[in-house]
């Protein structure tokens, strides 16, 4: 292992179980990781903060009440305790057996959704955080393979906004093949990753439909949105039945089945999020009657984070930091997160703020 300095002991806060703000302990006693074969060392220059660090806190993901036995990404039960903090952007400071030593002093960003981990192939994925420890702390090990090396002007902290949020879009909108021309209504538009979906469907040339409050609308339409429709109201009344190509979906809810509404015969609605709402009525009619097709997105494509790296690199997409906050002040970032008052990302910023 090749190291350019031996800290000991880091700073990191600590999922100690499923509950309320009680269960994140913030420490300056915990170990710092050795990687692994095919590992990296990264030192954590800021860490953006997601729907998933709260849903898993609280055992939103679990089907069932026993103990959120799987409340996890990937079914199974948490361990803890856990450090979370899927979106990380730090430099390599150590690789392990496997790596080329030269990637020591690289900036990076990391790849949230693991194919790989502890030195194996999965046969379907790990997420940074939630299978295996994360961000929210000075160091973190991950696979020398989801470590990927930028050239940019920006900030950690800016760089923190984009891995999470703008994959996940990009991946949306991979997986709903978005074309030059096409018409995307966007729900949920405000939030890390309706705001990326807007910057990265505006860069493949199609045209953005926004669903939000009234009062982000301005931040929106700064973006590149043609057209905004208030939450609360069903976005048929406004555009018509068949009026748009591609449905992405972050919200859910009650009001879900008029999103199939206003998809044209042969539409593609893809979801990533179920905030208001996750059990929705669905007519099969509409689905086949229309020959709808629907994603669930969740896994990265590959290729996704690789191409949002080089959409940085250009400068075609442009971070939104809404707000920042110190590693120890945890809560405060997720009770402001909660509050669901901001445009863009919460940032955590990790390194020198021990």
């Amino acid at each position: 292992m090749t190291m350019t300095y031996p800290p000991a002991k880091m700073q990191a806060v600590l999922l100690t179980g499923h509950g309320d703000f009680d269960k994140l302990a913030y420490r300056t006693d915990i170990t710092v990781p050795v990687p692994g074969p095919r590992d990296v060392l990264v030192r954590v220059g800021a860490a953006g903060v997601n729907n998933t660090d709260l849903n898993t806190r609280i055992g939103w993901y679990s089907k069932g009440d026993n103990d959120a036995v799987d409340a996890s990404w990937g079914g199974e039960a948490l361990e803890f305790p856990r450090i979370q903090g899927a979106d990380i952007a730090g430099e390599i400071i150590a690789v392990g057996t496997g790596i080329d030593p030269a990637r020591v002093g690289e900036r990076v960003l990391v790849e949230p959704c693991l194919r790989e981990l502890h030195g194996q192939t999965l046969d379907n994925f790990a997420y940074i955080g939630s299978e295996c420890d994360g961000g929210f702390a000075d160091f973190v090990v991950v696979p020398g393979s989801h470590a990927f090396r930028l050239e940019s002007g920006l900030s950690d902290v800016e760089l923190a906004s984009f891995p999470c949020s703008y994959s996940t879009a990009e991946n949306l909108l991979t997986r709903t093949d978005v074309k030059a021309g096409e018409r995307v209504l966007v729900t949920g538009a405000s939030g890390g990753v309706g705001s990326a979906a807007i910057q990265l469907a505006r860069a493949r040339g199609a045209e953005v439909i926004a669903v939000t409050s009234p009062a982000k609308a301005d931040h929106l339409m700064a973006l590149g949105t043609a057209q905004i429709i208030d939450r609360n109201t069903p976005p048929s009344e406004v555009l018509g039945a068949n009026a748009v190509d591609v449905v992405v979906d972050l919200v859910g809810g009650p009001t879900w089945p008029d999103l199939l509404e206003t998809l044209r015969p042969g539409g593609r609605y893809g979801v990533s999020g179920a905030i208001g709402g996750h059990t929705v009525p669905l007519d099969l009619r509409t689905l086949y009657l229309k020959d709808l097709k629907f994603f669930g997105c969740t896994k990265l494509e590959d290729g996704v984070f690789a191409k949002l790296v080089r959409l940085i690199e250009s400068g075609a997409i442009r971070p939104l930091v809404a707000a920042t906050f110190p590693l120890r002040e945890i809560v405060a970032a997720q009770k402001a997160f909660s509050a669901k008052s901001h445009t863009g990302k919460i940032v955590l910023e990790v390194a020198g703020t021990a």
